[in-house]
């Protein structure tokens, strides 16, 4: 593979048990397609979306393209860098797009089809993709204490409360 290429892991059980410790056996390697069952997968596969790449698009307009601040955790697209209080975390590409789009300015409800479209440069095909990816932004900045939580806005999308006050 080349420096850019990422592998894609297909997970298919109606078992959410499972799929999950999938995902945790696999954090940080790469994308992970969680599907419950075949029909999921094939409907995604056929979607317009599947043909886009599973990467990190280009910055949308009006998304601010230099580093972007959330308390002290600093995304730096330019230079592929995320730090928590100067030191290095290790997210992928498509993780440090995400958190990059939540955190910065202004703090909004992100929907569903505003992040796959920005990342992905697709439309959102429903699929588990886009969950996923957020599933294994959450589980690296779970760990950052007083840092941020990607929080769930049922049926919209995601969003990030301020970051606390300095003081």
């Amino acid at each position: 593979m080349s420096g850019e290429e990422v592998p894609i892991v297909v997970c298919v059980s109606a078992d959410m048990s499972m799929r999950e410790r999938v995902l945790r056996q696999l954090d940080g390697l790469g994308p992970v397609l969680n599907c419950a069952d075949l029909t999921e997968l094939r409907q995604l596969l056929s979607s317009p979306a599947a043909a886009a790449p599973l990467r990190p698009a280009t910055v949308p307009p009006g998304v601010p393209q230099g580093p972007v601040r959330w308390g002290e955790l600093v995304v730096d697209r330019a230079g592929h860098r995320v730090t928590w209080r100067g030191d290095p975390l290790p997210l992928t590409p498509t993780e440090r797009e995400l958190l990059a789009l939540l955190i910065g300015p202004p703090l909004v409800v992100w929907s569903y089809e505003q992040l796959f479209a920005a990342v992905w440069s697709g439309p959102y095909p429903g699929s588990a993709i886009l969950h996923s990816a957020v599933k294994q932004l959450r589980h690296k900045l779970r760990d950052l204490p007083g840092g941020p939580q990607v929080h769930t806005v049922q049926g919209i999308g995601y969003r990030l409360d301020p970051p606390p006050r300095s003081t």
